[in-house]
């Protein structure tokens, strides 16, 4: 053993001695032989085995020389000592010895304001060499703390991500390695190192935060303020990594930080907030931290929780199906941290970056569900962030915060949210509120809401809160109110069915989406289930009464705004066959609104539906075949009124829909032969006026009419009262409708049946003639449409005096361009009985 240590003596001796010649020539004004020097001086130095005594002294010896070459101008002198300094530095039993003058060259080549070391790659080796100081150096560099700080102040901030890196893992084991000093200067390394924290390589942003916190860690606690905000923005991180080091950064600054209790209420969100992180590996690592912490503060105040632990171990009924319930400590944390916590969520969503909303929503039911019934106390702030968040235009953010709604209905008692929820509603009644509302209800109990129900019935079907818009989404969220009711209460619904019924009929007022519109019958549906009827109609049966009276209550004074009057024109239409079982009511309703003297709007939106109603009679208003009885009053005392003529637009389209009505009165059989009598009297007069309406459709539903009151009683008609109605159907002939024009032959055909037989040729001779004239003319008509009508009332009408039209051909027809339909008229008098009727001796005694 002793020759063994005289041998490396000896070769230490002769190293030594070697290099005195080539430690000579590091000073040479040549670069290639300074270069060659310092590649001979690391061949004797290399693969030498060496007693730690003679390794200490070569070290000693070379310290010197090769400092002084790291200022080199020769890139490759400077590289060939940095490998050689770093050799020894690993090798010697003594480096500590060498920091007074390594130090002092690394602060000047690398701490200076100006970067004295132009290379990249020195730079780093410069900075590897640190490391591999403080590494071999440990507590010995207590003294050069400032000196360390001043460099690596700088090369944080290096522009060379490999420096930067470097530079954070020396950081590292630096503040570990004299943690009863570093706290001195720790701050000092915040600036560069939230200066580089946005770096674009992730691997830099990565190596930053866990240097962070390693600094934080070991520094006073004081720069914690300073690099919250920071770290927060690195949770929107895209690599999931940087996620991850900030996630175990503030896991371990929760678990482990000196003062760490002054900062829960800062470090809680940012911990909770990976519990939404999109990779599991983030939640579940932040999840295991959080375990970590609760447990680790539930023992350090295990003193002052005892009655808690002893009572907490059953969750609330309603608690979250397939979530597990947090522990006793984490709770507690939240707890009592969220009065600070709450007000900056609050803030945060609201915020103007989606991103920030998003992750503020998703804390906001994290903490929610942790703080549980302690979230009564901060009902006030946390309903007016919900509403204010549920009118966010990003889906998810309105997502979260339904979610942390329907918490409040699990943890809350119902006597405090939903007297603040509807004062609100009452206030201002908007979508988000119903929101809220809803998803409230959804998380409640059947049994907490029971005793709210007629309060939550009452307000929600009150005008001010379910007509206070007509958007489709305030109307949505009305229905999801409703819905949520009768899901989560049933059959207790039975108390509030009137309310909500009425609520849906607003709804289905004012829907404009056909989406909308099947939703609310849907819904009717379930809210009839609740009183164990089949359907909507049921409903309808059951509360009609209620339901007109509601409506009508003030129908003398709708106008065209008027809620009720839509209200009630949704009742009376999908009611189906049930209107028909309420006639007494509702035809005294229709009178009264459908004077002359009520608003003319209104007057034509009501006969706009009652034409609807008419025209498919059998399924609504005669489901009971009552009609009949009320047919005379509809045309006499609101029919009739409204078919006046009155100067004005409004009023036409009051005498269209007027007689639309009218026609489709007739069109269903709803009149009988005995009651068209009855009333032709003042109507007919009325119906042969409209016929010069300047309204196609009036114009052409009046032939409809004239022709089916025709058919009803027109045999009953004296000839004075036929013969007033047949010119005026003639003048059609000329109407610039051709769909008129055809309507007009029709009814004229009717207008033929009902004089024959009681018809004096001879007294009324002049008219006929009249009659003859006036449709030869037209049986000349350019439209082949035309022609055939009119030879159709032609047929018809030569049974009533067939000798005098046979004239009437023979004056005209040379006139006509073609004689087809002429002859076709011809053929027909000469082959049917008309003429053998007349007799020769009738023919005869015309013609002279």
């Amino acid at each position: 053993m002793a020759t063994e240590m005289a041998g490396k003596e000896h070769a230490g001796s002769e190293v030594s001695q070697a290099l005195i010649r080539y430690l000579n020539c590091l000073n040479d004004d040549n670069k290639s032989n300074r270069k060659r020097a310092l590649e001979n001086i690391r061949k004797e130095i290399v693969d030498r085995v060496l007693s730690a005594s003679a390794a200490q002294d070569l070290f000693e010896e070379l310290l010197k020389p090769l400092l002084k070459c790291l200022a080199d101008p020769m890139e490759k002198c400077r590289e060939l000592a940095l490998q050689m300094l770093s050799d020894l530095m690993g090798k010697v039993p003594s480096p500590e010895k060498g920091l007074p003058y390594l130090i002092s060259t690394v602060v000047h080549r690398l701490g200076s304001p100006a970067i004295l070391e132009p290379a990249e790659e020195l730079r780093l080796a410069l900075v590897e060499l640190m490391t591999l100081t403080v590494e071999v150096c440990g507590k010995h560099l207590a003294p050069y703390l400032d000196d360390m700080v001043q460099i690596l102040q700088k090369t944080i901030v290096d522009p060379f991500p490999d420096v930067k890196k470097e530079s954070c893992k020396c950081a590292e084991m630096f503040a570990k390695s004299i943690p009863e000093h570093f706290h001195m200067q720790a701050e000092s390394l915040i600036k560069p190192l939230m200066q580089t924290i946005s770096h674009q390589h992730s691997k830099v942003r990565v190596a930053v935060i866990r240097t962070t916190g390693t600094v934080v860690q070991y520094g006073s606690g004081k720069s914690v303020d300073d690099v919250l905000s920071h770290l927060a923005q690195r949770l929107f991180d895209d690599a999931v990594q940087v996620r991850q080091a900030v996630t175990d950064v503030v896991g371990n600054w929760l678990l482990e930080l000196r003062d760490r209790y002054s900062y829960f209420h800062k470090l809680i969100p940012l911990l909770l907030s990976s519990f939404n992180d999109e990779m599991p590996a983030v939640r579940d690592s932040a999840v295991s931290y959080w375990k970590a912490v609760g447990e680790k503060w539930q023992k350090e105040n295990e003193e002052d929780l005892k009655d808690k632990l002893d009572f907490s171990g059953v969750p609330p009924a309603l608690y979250p199906v397939g979530v597990e319930r947090p522990s006793l400590g984490c709770r507690e944390l939240v707890f009592r941290n969220l009065t600070k916590i709450l007000p900056a969520i609050s803030n945060d969503i609201r915020d103007w970056v989606v991103g920030t909303r998003i992750k503020a929503s998703q804390l906001l039911a994290v903490l929610l569900l942790h703080a549980e019934d302690h979230i009564t106390q901060h009902m006030e702030l946390i309903l007016t962030t919900l509403y204010s968040a549920c009118c966010d235009e990003e889906m998810q953010v309105i997502s979260n915060c339904v979610k942390s709604a329907e918490l409040i209905g699990t943890f809350v008692n119902p006597e405090v949210f939903v007297k603040m929820i509807l004062q609100a509603l009452q206030k201002a009644a908007c979508p988000a509120h119903l929101m809220v509302l809803a998803a409230v209800l959804k998380g409640c109990s059947r049994q907490a809401l029971q005793p709210y129900l007629k309060v939550i019935g009452d307000t929600v079907s009150h005008p001010d809160v379910c007509q206070a818009s007509e958007k489709v989404i305030f109307m949505e969220q009305l229905m999801d109110c409703i819905r949520a009711l009768i899901e989560i209460c049933g059959e207790d619904c039975r108390i509030i069915i009137l309310e909500l019924f009425k609520v849906l009929i607003t709804i289905q007022s004012f829907q404009s989406t056909q989406e909308l519109h099947s939703k609310v019958l849907e819904t009717m549906n379930s809210l009839a289930k609740v009183q164990n009827l089949d359907s909507y109609l049921d409903l309808y049966r059951l509360h009609m009464v209620q339901l007109l009276e509601w409506t009508s209550a003030a129908h003398q004074h709708w106008t065209s705004y008027s809620v009720e009057r839509v209200q009630f024109e949704t009742v009376i239409i999908y009611s189906g066959p049930v209107i028909g079982e309420v006639l007494p009511i509702f035809i005294p309703i229709l009178k009264e609104s459908l004077q002359p003297d009520q608003d003319p709007e209104v007057r034509l939106k009501l006969f706009t539906v009652l034409s609807k109603l008419l025209l498919n009679a059998d399924e609504t208003v005669n489901s009971q075949g009552q009609f009949i009885g009320y047919a005379e009053i509809l045309i006499k005392d609101i029919l009739v009124p409204n078919l006046h003529w009155h100067v004005g637009r409004v009023t036409a389209a009051i005498r269209m829909t007027a007689i639309s009505c009218l026609w489709a009165l007739l069109h269903s059989q709803l009149l009988s032969a005995e009651q068209a009598l009855n009333v032709h009297e003042p109507l007919i007069p009325l119906v042969i006026a409209t016929l010069d309406e300047d309204s196609k459709i009036t114009r052409l539903t009046a032939c409809r009419v004239i022709r089916a009151v025709l058919q009803f009683c027109g045999q009953y008609f004296d000839p004075d009262k036929l013969n007033k109605i047949y010119p005026e159907l003639l003048k059609r002939l000329d109407d610039a409708s051709d769909e008129v024009r055809i309507a007009a032959t029709k009814a004229l055909i009717s207008w033929v049946k009902s004089v024959q037989g009681t018809y004096d040729r001879t007294t009324y001779r002049s008219h006929i003639e009249f009659l003859y004239r006036t449709l030869l003319v037209h049986l000349d008509d350019p439209e082949r449409s035309i022609q055939n009508a009119v030879l159709d009332v032609l047929r018809e009408g030569s049974v009533i005096f067939p000798v005098l039209l046979l004239r009437e051909i023979d004056a005209v027809k040379h006139k006509h361009r073609s004689t087809f339909y002429c002859d076709q008229l011809l053929q027909h008098i000469q082959s049917s009985e008309a003429i053998a009727k007349g007799g020769s001796a009738s023919i005869a005694i015309t013609c002279s």
